[in-house]
């Protein structure tokens, strides 16, 4: 409702207001009719400014929701959430179906295995193997930015690459070029 509907709605019920304390026993009909045109004019300014429709229950939460007769706010899903609290007072919480196959899958099921996690794993080529060079993202982007730093760094590897671990590894890229460096000098003679 905005301003103008309100004032006028207000101006109209104080209308209504005066012809009630004026109203005695020899009232003339003509004055009566006056009052039955300001009522309807009241009632019209009322249709309008009122948007939405009449509440069928007495609860804030649920104001058109469905009834229940029974139920002291008239609503039918809070009186249903009372109902299952009072019941769960008695007879405890409600038990849980137990899920049952009629034969155990040979693969599982869902819940039987671990969820796959997705991580890039940063590792750098040592001389002899390829080592993990930082801790494993779960953001690519995250894990490119950190090898690049480390190869702009004072004290680069031979070669970096970036490792893609979701169910199964997957090399995404490689810097550099590893070449297997012998521990031992002169070659091991």
């Amino acid at each position: 409702m905005n301003h103008a509907q309100l004032t006028a709605l207000g101006r109209a019920l104080r209308l209504l207001g005066e012809h009630g304390e004026a109203l005695t026993s020899d009232t003339p009909d003509a004055r009566l009719h006056e009052v039955k045109a300001d009522l309807r004019r009241a009632l019209e300014l009322l249709d309008e400014s009122v948007t939405s429709t009449a509440a069928t229950t007495r609860c804030a939460e649920h104001p058109n929701g469905p009834v229940d007769e029974a139920a002291p706010d008239l609503c039918l899903l809070c009186e249903t959430r009372r109902r299952a609290a009072r019941r769960a007072e008695f007879n405890g919480p409600a038990p849980q179906p137990a899920h049952t196959s009629t034969a155990p899958s040979r693969y599982g099921t869902r819940a039987d295995r671990p969820q796959p996690q997705q991580r890039w794993l940063p590792e750098l080529w040592n001389g002899q193997e390829w080592q993990l060079c930082g801790t494993p993202r779960r953001d690519r982007q995250e894990a490119e930015l950190y090898l690049a730093a480390l190869r702009r760094g004072s004290r680069p590897a031979m070669a970096y690459r970036l490792v893609h671990e979701f169910t199964d590894y997957e090399v995404l890229r490689i810097w550099g070029t590893p070449v297997k460096v012998d521990i031992e000098p002169l070659g091991n003679l």
